[in-house]
């Protein structure tokens, strides 16, 4: 017998018949009313688990991680599809339909129900066999909050319809480009000395002398002999260095963008979504 406390254990963890063959995954654990022990277990079955079975928990057994029932691989595919109510219910016609399908003797199970030393509905007022619906764990229903389904994977009572599909995701790399400092430029003057050569035309004034012969009368006569003495200032000129400030050119900074190519590696992580198909063909794939 399966307790509350293995529940964790048993869901999503493969379910095997009583031959030792695989039939599906655990997905809900539906509860007895009045017990509260686990009363059936649904198991995701077919081509992608796209049906999903009621298993009674009656005689089933954990075995290392996967959950032994004792009913066969077949019968529990071809268990009739029955519904479940908005409050995460099965009616008693349901169930009732699940009782004939497994062999299960429904006149005991009520007999035992009602026996007040099993706990039965007897023992709580005696309830009805109306009452005797079995319900999912309250906790489960928080696991498919907002998701618009129960925890039976049916429609929710918004009418919605199931959805077995997987939702895959990848991260996507995006690059961008971030203004950071790499350096500074400054202008800075300073004075050097240096030696430059010119060269410019210099005058300078030099003596000659000048013989000319005496042709006028005048100058012949009253000449006395004696001595005499005349002057003549040279002048020459000298090379002046003089030093101006003269502006020449204007010098400043300014910044121009350049562009680049540059390869940009990063890891991005993606998920993948494997099959299994267990129908006796051993296929398997990959998405």
């Amino acid at each position: 017998m399966i307790t509350r406390e293995q529940i964790p254990t048993v869901l999503d963890h493969p379910v095997y018949d009583a031959d030792g063959s695989k039939v599906g995954d655990a997905k809900n654990v539906f509860y007895d009313d009045a017990t509260g022990q686990p009363e059936w277990v649904t198991v995701k079955t077919g081509l992608f688990g796209t049906n999903e079975s009621f298993v009674p928990m009656h005689d089933a057994h954990l075995v290392e991680d996967h959950l032994e029932v004792a009913v066969s691989k077949d019968r529990i595919k071809d268990a009739p599809n029955v519904d479940v109510d908005g409050g995460g219910h099965l009616s008693e016609d349901e169930e009732h339909r699940l009782y004939e399908h497994y062999g299960i003797d429904w006149d005991a199970a009520w007999q035992q129900a009602n026996d007040p030393a099993q706990a039965g509905w007897a023992s709580e007022g005696g309830r009805t066999r109306g009452d005797s619906a079995r319900g999912m764990d309250p906790a489960m229903d928080s696991a498919y909050a907002g998701t618009g389904l129960d925890a039976t994977g049916e429609a929710d009572a918004a009418g919605r319809p199931g959805d077995v599909a997987m939702t895959r995701s990848e991260e996507e790399m995006h690059v961008g480009t971030e203004r950071r400092a790499t350096g500074r430029a400054r202008l800075r003057k300073y004075v050097v000395t240096e030696e430059q050569q010119q060269t410019i035309p210099v005058r300078h004034e030099e003596v000659r002398v000048v013989r000319e012969p005496i042709t006028d009368e005048d100058a012949r006569s009253g000449v006395d002999i004696s001595e005499g003495e005349r002057e003549v200032t040279l002048h020459a000129e000298q090379p002046v260095v003089e030093t101006r400030v003269e502006p020449v050119e204007r010098v400043r900074l300014s910044t121009e963008e350049v562009t680049e190519e540059e390869t940009v590696t990063g890891t991005v992580r993606k998920e993948r979504i494997e099959t299994d198909i267990d129908d006796g063909s051993d296929e398997s794939g990959r998405l």
